[in-house]
Parts: C-alpha cells; sequence; structure tokens
C-alpha cells in the first residue's frame, strides 16, 4: 500500500509522488475477519491482489488520488481487523470518516448475517452524515454463492444503502465502488490549507 518506511534496510524510504489535491475524504471498511477487506484496500490502493495475505491487526490504511469532475481528491481507506477483540479499536477510526464499507463473503452466510451489528457500528460511531455502501466480496466463487445478490439487494435497499458485489481477487467492480462512493458522497469539504 501507499505508505512510508518498511524494507530491511533502515535507510531506505518509500515516498508518495507529490501530488496536489482539493479534496481529502477518509473511509472506513468494516466487516467480519476474513472476508477480504485488506485484499479490496489493496485492490483500490495499487490494483493488486495478494493471495497470502495476513490478518488485520488493529488498523490499516492506504491512499489513492482519484480524479472526478476535474477534481483532484485524496482518498483514504482505513482497513480495519473483523476480529471482535478488535472491536473497541475499530469504533475510535469511525471519527472523520465521510464513508463506511462494510463488506462481507458471499460464501460464508454467517458474514452476511453479522451485518445488522456492523451497520449499528457505523451509524452509532461515525460523526455526522455518512454514506455507506454495502459490499458482497468474492463475486468470482459463483459457485461457492451462500447469499444471493436479490437478498443482498434487499437488504441494502432496507437500511439505504450502496450495494455492489465485487472481487478482490479479479478485480471487477473495485473500481467502481470506490468512484461511486466518492461521486455519492455529499461531503466533499475542501481541503484546508
Amino acid at each position: 500500500m501507499s505508505c512510508c518506511g518498511g524494507g530491511e534496510n533502515k535507510n531506505q524510504y518509500v515516498y508518495e509522488r507529490k501530488v496536489n489535491y482539493t479534496h481529502f475524504l477518509k473511509y472506513i471498511m468494516v466487516g467480519d475477519s476474513a472476508v477480504g477487506k485488506s485484499n479490496l484496500t489493496l485492490q483500490f490502493v495499487d490494483r493488486r491482489f495478494s493471495p497470502n495475505s495476513e490478518f488485520t491487526i488493529g488498523v490499516e490504511f492506504g491512499s489513492r488520488i482519484i480524479d472526478i469532475d476535474n477534481k483532484q481528491l485524496k482518498i483514504q481507506v482505513w482497513d480495519t481487523a473483523g476480529q471482535e477483540k478488535f472491536r473497541s479499536i475499530t469504533r475510535a477510526y469511525y471519527r472523520g470518516a465521510v464513508g463506511a464499507m462494510i463488506v462481507y463473503d458471499i460464501t460464508r452466510r454467517e458474514t452476511f448475517d453479522s451485518l445488522t451489528s456492523w451497520l449499528s457500528d457505523c451509524r452509532k460511531y461515525s460523526t455526522g452524515d455518512i454514506t455507506i455502501t454495502l459490499i458482497g466480496n468474492k463475486s468470482d466463487l459463483e459457485s461457492a454463492r451462500q447469499v444471493s445478490t436479490a437478498e443482498a439487494q434487499s437488504f441494502a435497499e432496507e437500511h439505504g444503502l450502496l450495494f455492489f458485489e465485487a472481487s478482490a481477487k479479479t478485480g471487477t467492480n473495485v473500481n467502481e465502488i470506490l468512484i461511486n462512493l466518492t461521486i455519492y458522497n455529499q461531503n466533499l469539504v475542501p481541503l484546508s490549507i
């Protein structure tokens, strides 16, 4: 992901290319463990997939600059741990987020069943209006599907959420989610200088 430091040589640094942007948007990604949040973030930021990704401990983030209507927007995506023991840490990261992505795995019914709890956290711990997107990940595993598109679409409509099915592995719909969430978001606040 786009960040500084790393490597075995402590004198070696990686820097983001300096790009001017007029707006800064923070998005938070939540959902049960192993639904693919880290790989979705990797696709958002670096357009790649890591088949051997580790469980997120706490919170990680990546950023990307996108152009919408001739505006340079810096998007920060905060990838949170899905394990219950990290839930209290995750709640602190809702502050300042203008968008939330709740992710479930279309091949694991229990991850869909816990959406109400994640949605409750989004609404309880975020500040102001937050645009929430429901993401059914792993659409490349259609033969193992346990949650129908129609059922997820119905849940999204009932709760006023944007909805997409995507594949972090193939990249299907990943860019579309980021762009649509950004376009739909009414909280574009100019960067303070």
